[in-house]
C-alpha cells in the first residue's frame, strides 16, 4: 500500500507513525538574576516568564545579564552580551549620535588597519557614505566598500562569493574587520563571510531594519539559504560589537517596520509577559516610530536576546525557543519561494500557527491564544495564508521534516504552555494536533480550478 505523505513526513521525523517517541530535554528556568539548569525526566524543555521593568528610562545604565553597564550619556544605552573566554560585547542602542562620538564607538572594535563595509543597493544611497567617512576618520584605516543586491533571494552561496572575492582582491589579512550594514541578510551572509575568511576574522554589526536590531544581529548565527531550507548553511561566530542607531528606522519601509515587529512580540510570549502587555498599550506608538517606544522596545528585546545567548550560546536547548512560530514560517518562506513574504511576516503566521497548535493540545486557553491573534492584528501583521498561497500540507511536511530543530530524525516545536511568558521545546506532542493546524490554515489554499 502507499505511504501518504503525512504518514511519510511523521516516518521521517518520529519513527513509526503509530507509536511516537518522546524528546528528553532539561528542564530550565532563568530570572534576572539567576540562571539555572537541572536535569530532569521530563520530555520538554520550559521557560518561565522573565519578570522586567516597563518604564522607559533615559537612564543608560543596563545590561542583558543582570551586570550594568554604564556611560556618561543619555543618547544611548548598553546592553552587554556576556560569553566565555573574554568574548563578551556591547549592543549600544541609541539615536542623534554625533560622528564624533559614533567613530569612537566603532573604532574601538576595529583592531586591524583594514576594514571591509558590506551593505546593500537600497541602504547604499543612504548610510555608506556616513560611515565609510567616519571609518576612515580614523587614522591608518583603509576602509573598502561592497554593494550587494538586496533581498532574501541573493542570501545564497553565489553572493556569499562576492564577499569573500572582495576580501581576497584586496588582500585583507586577518586582522581586517568586516561591517553588516543593513538587515537581517546583509548581517547574517557578513557574519558567515567573516566566520570563514581565513578561518575566521572580526566583524560588526550595524543593522538598518527592526528585525535586525532586535534578533538576527545579536548572538552569532550567521549564514545562507538553501533552496532545500532556509539558514541550513552556516556557522556561529559572535560580531565584535552591535551598534543600533535607530535613527535609520526612520527611512524603513512600514511593511519592514512591521515584520521586525513580529520578533518582538514573540519575547513577550515565550519568556516576557510584562513585554507583550507594554506591546498590547503601546503598539500604536511602535508603529508611528515614537523615539522613546522604539528605544525601549529595541532594547528589552536585546536584553532579552542577550540573557538567552549568555545561557545557551550554540543552542542547545533554550535558544531554540527564540524560534517560536520559526519552523511553520521558514516552511512558508521556502514553499512560497524566498523573496515572497518577508521573514516577520511568514514567523507572523507561523506564530499564529504555534499558538492555534498548542490550543488545540489543551496547553493555552482559549484567551491567549485570541491575544496573540489580536497584537499580531493590530501590528499589521498576517495571521493567515492567502488564498492564491502555494503551500498545502505536503509542502509544510517537507520543509519541517529538513528544519534544523529536527534531531535524531525527530521533529521538535518550540510551543506555548501555561499562563503568558511560558514556552516549551519539545518532540512530545499530538502529531494530530500538528496536522489538524496545518490543515486548518492550507483549507483556503491551492483550491483547484472551477
Amino acid at each position: 500500500m502507499m505511504m501518504s505523505t503525512t504518514d511519510a513526513f511523521l516516518t521521517t521525523c518520529y519513527g513509526t507513525p503509530t507509536v511516537p517517541t518522546v524528546a528528553t530535554s532539561v528542564s530550565t528556568t532563568l530570572s534576572t538574576t539567576t540562571t539555572s539548569s537541572s536535569s530532569s525526566s521530563s520530555s520538554s524543555r520550559i521557560v518561565s516568564s522573565l519578570a522586567v521593568s516597563t518604564s522607559s528610562s533615559s537612564s543608560t545604565s543596563t545590561s542583558g545579564t543582570s551586570t550594568n553597564s554604564s556611560n556618561n550619556n543619555n543618547n544611548y544605552d548598553i546592553v552587554q552580551v556576556e560569553l566565555s573566554d573574554g568574548r563578551d560585547y556591547p549592543i549600544y542602542i541609541g539615536t542623534s549620535y554625533s560622528d564624533e562620538q559614533a567613530s569612537s564607538m566603532l573604532s574601538s572594535h576595529i583592531h586591524g588597519n583594514k576594514v571591509l563595509i558590506v551593505t546593500n543597493d537600497k541602504i547604499a544611497p543612504m548610510y555608506l557614505e556616513k560611515y565609510q567617512k567616519l571609518l576612515s576618520d580614523q587614522e591608518g584605516k583603509d576602509v573598502f566598500t561592497l554593494v550587494l543586491p538586496d533581498g532574501e533571494e541573493y542570501k545564497s552561496m553565489e553572493i556569499l562569493q562576492r564577499i569573500l572575492d572582495k576580501a581576497l582582491e584586496e588582500t585583507l589579512d586577518r586582522k581586517c574587520t568586516f561591517v553588516a550594514l543593513g538587515g537581517g541578510v546583509i548581517g547574517d551572509m557578513v557574519g558567515f563571510a567573516a566566520a570563514i575568511y581565513q578561518r575566521g576574522v572580526n566583524f560588526i554589526q550595524i543593522p538598518t531594519t527592526v528585525m535586525a536590531m532586535v534578533d538576527s544581529s545579536v548572538g552569532g548565527k550567521t549564514g545562507v539559504n538553501h533552496p532545500l531550507g532556509k539558514n541550513m548553511i552556516g556557522a556561529f561566530h559572535q560580531p565584535q560589537c552591535v551598534f543600533i542607531d535607530t535613527d535609520t528606522l526612520s527611512t524603513l519601509p512600514d511593511r519592514e517596520l512591521q515584520s521586525g515587529i513580529a520578533e518582538i512580540i514573540k519575547y513577550g510570549l515565550i519568556r516576557d509577559a510584562a513585554l507583550f502587555e507594554w506591546l498590547e498599550d503601546n503598539m500604536d506608538l511602535l508603529l508611528a516610530r515614537d523615539p522613546s517606544a522604539t528605544r525601549y522596545a529595541v532594547k528589552r528585546s536585546c536584553e532579552n536576546k542577550a540573557e538567552v545567548v549568555k545561557a545557551d550560546e550554540k543552542e542547545a536547548g533554550l535558544r531554540a525557543t527564540l524560534n517560536l512560530g520559526h519552523t511553520f514560517g521558514h516552511a512558508i518562506e521556502s514553499g512560497s519561494g524566498y523573496g515572497t513574504w518577508l521573514h516577520g511576516e511568514a514567523v507572523a503566521i507561523g506564530t499564529a500557527m504555534a499558538a492555534t497548535m498548542s490550543a488545540e493540545l489543551g496547553w493555552i486557553d482559549s484567551d491567549l491564544v485570541q491575544r496573540t491573534y489580536r497584537l499580531l492584528e493590530k501590528a499589521n501583521l498576517p495571521v493567515e495564508l492567502p488564498v492564491d498561497s502555494p503551500m498545502d500540507q505536503a509542502t509544510f511536511l517537507k520543509y519541517m521534516a529538513a528544519d534544523k530543530k529536527v534531531a535524531n530524525g525527530q521533529l521538535r516545536l518550540i510551543l506555548l504552555k501555561g499562563p503568558l511568558g511560558n514556552c516549551v521545546f519539545t518532540g512530545d506532542f499530538d502529531q494530530t494536533a500538528m496536522i489538524q493546524t496545518i490543515d486548518e490554515f492550507v483549507a483556503e489554499c491551492c483550491r483547484p480550478n472551477s
